[in-house]
């Protein structure tokens, strides 16, 4: 984003039972759900709305994930996913998380985005994502 915007959050998740398998731990393919979360959080901080992101033809997909399993959450744990922007072009957004319950990591994952149009071409990343007002 921007100088002036938000290049990192916080997200506050309780873990639902729906999220969770018959054990009562979270379900491994939830995590990247909670991913999909913190960034779409962070990209309102920073003044973006995705739904007006792609009313506009930008679309971001991610290419690349990665995803360090450290601890298991469990049915309603409160966590909190961390979620940054380790950098940024005109051709990629990666993203890096962490989820913890109070001082315990559970998880750290990365994540490269690319921007397409509404036909799955490559475009580059909004402009105003680069603006310095």
């Amino acid at each position: 984003m921007s100088e002036t915007g938000e290049s990192s959050c916080d997200l506050n998740i309780r873990v639902r039972y729906a999220e969770s398998d018959p054990m009562g731990y979270l379900h491994h393919s939830q995590y990247f759900e909670y991913f999909e979360m913190g960034r779409t959080e962070l990209l309102r901080l920073a003044g973006f709305r995705y739904r007006d992101l792609e009313a506009r033809g930008f679309f971001f997909v991610v290419a690349r994930v990665e995803c360090r399993f450290l601890a298991p959450a469990r049915y309603d744990d409160e966590l909190v996913l961390a979620t940054r922007i380790e950098r940024m072009t005109r051709a990629r957004i990666d993203h890096a998380y962490e989820l913890r319950r109070g001082e315990t990591a559970l998880c750290q994952a990365k994540t490269t985005l690319a921007c397409i149009d509404r036909d799955g071409k490559l475009i580059p990343v909004p402009d105003e994502f680069f603006d310095e007002e």
